[in-house]
């Protein structure tokens, strides 16, 4: 089949699809080194999983108690604090956010760096330069002169099919959409294909968090302050709300299946709110990249919702007169696709606290898969003998793990970036994805400008100096 489409009358030299959670950061970091850049977001908003999925607060990566994710991070965190969309929790923790100040904190600092973005925006098909077309099934590695070379991305929104010509793309889809339609060889799922659990999480709004707090602190999770309530239940994890649960599902009021995993946080710059880490989608509904799963996802979810509304209303004190909030947009999604790249990083990697030459960020955030088999595999243990369970331990990740093995010109920064199923789930945080977005953005505006667009020509060693020139910690 061929796409009847029209070229855009201008070109940039780095294009970024997806302004996600990875995708926002590159989009900001390559327009302030420099590049003529444009943001590519299928939604009306910048920040994917912190904003339109509502994924708050970050999870902490610290070593040694110090935030291993820093640059532009924390000025991220800095700029929501000064608005009171962030906040630092009595022990120190300065992850929590308010998702919609997040979309114009992101959004005014892409634009101040001189970037571009384009909402509703869908990527449809690759254009590859002439002489590099891939291979009819990408699935095996290229050597140096037959790496696929990107001219242009095809896009679909209102403007109809065009075709928007860049000299490096940064893919930051989430399910390396970009780099699988150029022909990129992926793994997805774990041994069985099967992917991490998606999430619909949505808030309540008219909370008294205060008869909240003294509920949880009288019932063994105790609170800080009502103005960051952090409280849980897993099954069989002994959590002290378990027999609440267990009460509502004889009662008919929840399913079994809603105790798999419940949590809930405080949201700032939102009094009486309270931020929901769940419902977990039903198990047969597992991979975001299915459209058919990800449609589903959606009216699963929501009937969810209605169910754990009705018990926090039932059930917590608090939450008598509470109402829904907000229902995230989009549906969290964990794990899908993740392109082999140049290195792919593993769970080796992760426990044995390996060091790269050309690593762009550290972690200390544990292997955390929601695993739909239930069971042991719900999340992996926070302690061990391994080097990596030591208090001030990481390990890195490297560049390569961000190059797709058989594109030339291509990045792929974030939850897509090449690791296996178990090392995916340590480094898919946020915050993770903030600093491979970064090195990503900047690593494709001096590929574009100095490099005939090729990604692997970048000196890493100047891009590390130049990360820890901004405050990063690489």
């Amino acid at each position: 089949m061929t796409l009847s489409y029209v070229t855009a009358p201008r070109t940039w030299e780095v294009i970024v699809a997806g302004g996600g959670t990875a995708g926002a950061i590159a989009g900001i970091a390559a327009a302030r080194a420099g590049a003529r850049v444009l943001v590519v977001e299928a939604l009306g908003s910048l920040g994917g999983t912190g904003t339109n999925a509502w994924v708050t607060p970050l999870m902490r990566n610290v070593s040694g108690g110090q935030n291993l994710n820093r640059g532009l991070t924390d000025e991220l965190k800095a700029r929501l604090h000064a608005r009171g969309d962030g906040a630092t929790d009595p022990g120190g923790n300065d992850n929590w956010f308010n998702p919609e100040g997040m979309k114009t904190v992101l959004e005014q600092m892409l634009l101040e760096a001189g970037g571009e973005v384009l909402y509703h925006t869908h990527v449809v098909a690759t254009l590859a330069a002439e002489g590099t077309e891939p291979s009819a099934n990408g699935h095996s590695f290229a050597g140096e002169s037959e790496r696929t070379h990107l001219s242009a991305l095809i896009l679909h929104n209102k403007g109809g099919l065009q075709a928007f010509c860049a000299g490096v793309i940064i893919d930051a889809t989430g399910d390396a959409d970009v780099a699988v339609r150029a022909g990129a060889p992926f793994h997805a799922g774990d041994e069985d294909g099967v992917h991490q659990a998606m999430s619909l999480r949505f808030s309540l709004a008219g909370v008294d968090t205060g008869q909240l707090a003294e509920f949880l602190n009288a019932n063994g999770q105790g609170q800080s302050s009502p103005d960051f309530l952090h409280f849980w239940m897993v099954w069989g994890k002994k959590s002290s709300l378990e027999p609440l649960f267990r009460e509502a599902v004889a009662a008919g009021v929840l399913e079994e299946r809603d105790g798999d995993y419940f949590q809930g946080f405080s949201v700032p710059g939102r009094p009486g709110e309270i931020s929901f880490n769940c419902p977990r989608i039903r198990a047969d509904l597992n991979d975001g990249a299915d459209p058919w799963h990800l449609s589903a996802a959606q009216t699963d979810g929501r009937a969810a919702i209605d169910r754990l509304t009705d018990f926090c209303r039932t059930f917590l004190p608090g939450c008598e007169r509470a109402y829904i909030g907000t229902v995230a947009p989009m549906v969290g999604v964990r794990e899908t696709r993740r392109v082999k790249g140049d290195y792919t990083l593993t769970l080796d990697d992760i426990l044995d606290c390996r060091r790269f030459s050309d690593s762009i960020c550290r972690n200390h955030y544990p292997v955390d898969i929601h695993s739909v088999k239930g069971g042991a595999r719900l999340l992996h243990e926070r302690e061990g003998t391994a080097p990596y369970f030591a208090p001030d331990a990481y390990h890195e990740i490297p560049y390569r793990a961000l190059i797709p093995a058989t594109l030339r010109n291509v990045l792929v920064p974030g939850r897509a970036a090449s690791s296996t199923f178990e090392a995916q789930s340590a480094i898919r945080v946020q915050q993770n994805c903030h600093t491979m977005g970064e090195a990503a953005g900047i690593a494709a505006a001096w590929a574009a400008r100095d490099h005939g667009a090729d990604v692997r020509a970048v000196d890493v060693a100047a891009l590390q100096r130049e990360m820890r020139r901004w405050g990063g910690n690489v």
